[in-house]
């Protein structure tokens, strides 16, 4: 059977569906039709691993976390191809899931050989294209690469949590413009709460520190953050 692939090797795919049947039924099927499949039954650890695939295949009914928020969380730090396999049928939940950033939208029940054609549809699309650049916005001495998730102050790399580079993607991806805190809540937490709201002064407080530029990040009383100084793209 022929392989699929991309870039000289076998297409590599997040599968994140939280079902053990559906999940034994499809790894083998497409394994047999040459992907590489690694699988995650809960949203938790799938933005770590988002930066390993090339096709990340989502299911909304999770557990742990509604779909469509992480889809949008993944679309905040990749450009990981995504496809969502998902019941909800609806036209509202298409377009939903395909503003929050996804690729294409499939129905469950759906044949192997259509979603086979879909991932080859996403392949296409991408490999027809130059492969896009990675997208690194600059401030100073400041460097965040949204594509790589990598952050270098003059020149080192600094560590942070998921939480807080996700913070960080969403202020620097405004380019300057604010971004407010119930945007950066409900794209990192998923809520709005008072608890959600604390943790993020921490979170943005942690960063300053560890960035050791604590004027990177703009408070906007009342509103929420934005970078400090000249932003340059490229």
């Amino acid at each position: 059977m022929e392989q699929v692939t991309m870039g000289g090797g076998r297409v590599r795919v997040l599968l994140v569906e939280d079902d053990d049947r559906v999940a034994g039924a499809l790894i083998p099927a497409l394994t047999r039709r040459g992907l590489a499949i690694a699988r995650l039954a809960t949203g938790a650890g799938v933005l770590d691993r988002v930066h390993e695939v090339d096709v990340v295949l989502l299911d909304l009914g999770l557990p742990d976390i509604d779909g469509v928020t992480l889809c949008r969380q993944i679309r905040a730090v990749s450009d990981v191809a995504i496809i969502v396999v998902s019941a909800r049928g609806e036209v509202d939940d298409r377009i939903q899931g395909l503003r929050a950033g996804a690729d294409d939208y499939l129905v469950k029940p759906y044949d192997v050989e259509e979603l086979m054609a879909r991932v080859e549809a996403v392949r296409r699309r991408r490999g027809e294209h130059p492969a896009a650049e990675p997208v690194v916005i600059r401030v100073g001495d400041v460097s965040v690469d949204l594509s790589r998730h990598e952050v270098l102050v003059d020149g080192r790399t600094v560590a942070l949590s998921r939480k807080e580079f996700q913070v960080l993607a969403l202020v620097a991806g405004a380019r300057g413009a604010v971004c407010s805190r119930e945007h950066v809540l409900t794209e990192v937490w998923g809520h709005r709460g008072p608890a959600e709201s604390r943790s993020l002064d921490v979170h943005v407080a942690t960063l300053r520190t560890k960035l050791g530029r604590p004027a990177l990040i703009e408070t906007v009383r009342g509103v929420g953050y934005r970078l400090g100084g000249q932003v340059a793209r490229s």
